[in-house]
């Protein structure tokens, strides 16, 4: 019989077995289950000289790597979470930050990504950012529009009229024949006569030809004031070859009384009265009723054109994804400097000045106020120095999103640049439409104007550089939707400390700070001053609270 070789014999066991073995039990699987010898395996294995052996290191990886995947399998150890900014080690509440951080940045632009990290490196607190966010208090005002039973007596009548028709022109940008169309209104219940669609005058600076209906929605303008006035798209047949009673120049600010007595006996007698330039002909101080119907027409009936409407509210959602906006309209075009009779700046100071000596005509401030004079007096717009000055101030944080509203300002966007430097999330509707989208809307001066209406009445905070009727609207428009906030920059006041360059900058801002806490778009009632529009101020005639509730 043929002698046996030695051979070692090895056990396949499962892994899991091995686990859950002892070192002893282990050991002893190990080893040979033959006759023991004065050397065993384990003592051969285990020895100095055995470090040298491949078969350990084998066996070690082997018994560290099932470990591993033990641990990873059973989740011994919670595991740590990557990060998408491995360079940086962020405790629950950095990694807040840094999500506020990115919602504040457009998609394609990461322009200012590297400040918003400084400012949490930093250990960058927000309470500020939040009180520049704050709301005013509204003092539980809300619109309130309750007609007087005499009024609604009259509106039946008022609305079967067929024999009496109103035509007006109104003129200017759109907003101020936005204006126009409110008295019109107004001025056609006074009268109980059909309103005829109004004719908007092309504007003879942007030349823009658009129509009523090319701005605002006309069906929904008939049928809110349905109850009020009589709307109608043209003249019916039976006066379309009747000469109307035309007036060119209706003095400024005349009454209802005033309206009937001029116009009333020559309108039920010829049936059509013609009006122009309604531009503040009409009186501010009208009966409760009618300063109604005037909040009415402007809030409720005056709804943009659904194209436009839509395009406005895509851009605003665009901005509002990203957290808060503020919106500002900056009145920085070449007109608005040779109108209001002030200076841009060095490099065109001399072009403004030779082009109103060429076309006085277009000089509509005070003719006999030098510059010096209209700007201390907190007549001139704010260039973007001074609006960049004032946003610092009043504690806009430099991550703010900010829609910028208004013409092409002189000098292009380089006007901007100071602006831009310290709040680089700077958009306009260009830069926030996708390709095509402005297209419809092209060389078209009251449709762009819309657009911008839109994006800034729903804007958590709006702030005009100067007065006009945009931002007059717009006051308006946001204390009847619950006193948002509204910044009016107290430019009278305010300029004397920005001319005063040895102020230290903590001094300066708490004056500013101080100089607006009561500009901010709180409650104010148009009856504490004369004069003032219903439609800038409408408490109390347009909005009541618990304590001013108006009785139908």
């Amino acid at each position: 019989m043929a002698k046996l070789k030695k051979q070692l014999s090895y056990i396949s066991v499962p892994s899991q077995i091995i686990n859950s073995l002892s070192s002893s039990s282990l050991q002893s699987l190990l080893v040979s289950p033959k006759k023991p010898s004065k050397s065993s395996f384990s003592s051969k294995f285990f020895s100095f000289n055995s470090y040298k052996n491949p078969r350990f290191w084998f066996l070690t990886l082997f018994l560290v790597g099932l470990f591993g995947m033990l641990k990873l399998g059973f989740n011994l150890d919670p595991p740590i979470p990557f990060s998408p900014y491995p360079c940086f080690t962020t405790s629950p509440q950095d990694s807040f930050a840094s999500n506020e951080q990115q919602n504040g940045q457009k998609d394609e632009i990461l322009k200012g990504f590297h400040e918003s990290q400084a400012l949490v490196s930093k250990g960058f607190e927000d309470s500020e950012e939040s009180e520049f966010w704050k709301q005013p208090d509204g003092m539980g005002y809300r619109p309130c529009l309750h007609f007087s039973r005499e009024y609604r007596k009259y509106t039946d009548a008022i609305v079967k009229d067929r024999r009496k028709y109103l035509l007006v022109v109104v003129s200017g940008g759109m907003n101020q024949q936005r204006n126009q169309i409110v008295d019109a209104v107004v001025i056609a219940r006074i009268l109980g006569a059909a309103l005829v669609v109004p004719i908007l005058q092309v504007n003879v600076i942007w030349g823009d030809e658009s129509e009523f209906s090319d701005i605002f929605d006309l069906e929904h303008f008939k049928s809110v004031l349905a109850n009020d006035v009589r709307i109608v798209s043209s003249l019916p047949s039976t006066h379309i070859m009747t000469r109307p009673v035309e007036e060119k120049r209706t003095p400024l600010h005349v009454s209802p009384q005033w309206i009937r007595a001029r116009y009333l006996r020559r309108l039920n007698r010829e049936g059509v009265l013609l009006l122009r330039g309604l531009d503040s002909r009409l009186s501010k101080d009208l009966p409760s009723d009618l300063q109604k119907l005037r909040c009415k027409v402007a809030f409720h009936a005056l709804r943009f054109a659904p194209p436009i409407l839509q395009l406005g509210n895509k851009l605003a959602e665009r901005m509002r994804s990203k957290g808060p906006y503020l919106s500002l309209h900056l009145r920085m075009e070449k007109d608005v400097w040779v109108r209001t009779g002030c200076l841009p700046g060095p490099e065109y100071d001399e072009m403004i000045s030779n082009e109103r000596k060429q076309r006085p005509e277009l000089l509509t401030a005070r003719s006999n106020m030098t510059y010096h004079e209209r700007k201390l007096a907190g007549l001139c717009p704010l260039n973007a120095v001074e609006v960049t000055r004032l946003l610092k101030a009043l504690g806009a944080p430099k991550i703010a999103r900010i829609y910028w509203a208004g013409g092409e300002p002189l000098g292009g966007k380089e006007a901007l640049l100071p602006l831009i430097t310290e709040f680089p999330h700077l958009y306009n509707k260009e830069d926030l439409a996708l390709p095509g989208e402005l297209e419809p809307f092209a060389n078209k001066a009251s449709l762009m104007a819309a657009i911008d209406y839109i994006v800034s009445e729903n804007s958590d905070v709006f702030m005009p550089s100067h007065g006009g009727n945009m931002g007059h609207a717009i006051q308006g428009h946001r204390a009847y939707a619950g006193h948002k906030k509204y910044i009016t920059p107290n430019k009278r006041q305010m300029l004397h400390y920005f001319l005063n360059s040895s102020l230290p900058e903590a001094e300066f801002n708490r004056i500013i700070k101080e100089l607006h806490s009561e500009s901010l778009g709180q409650p104010e009632l148009r009856t504490s001053k004369a004069g003032r529009d219903v439609t800038k101020y409408p408490v109390p005639e347009c909005m009541c609270n618990d304590s001013h509730a108006h009785s139908s």
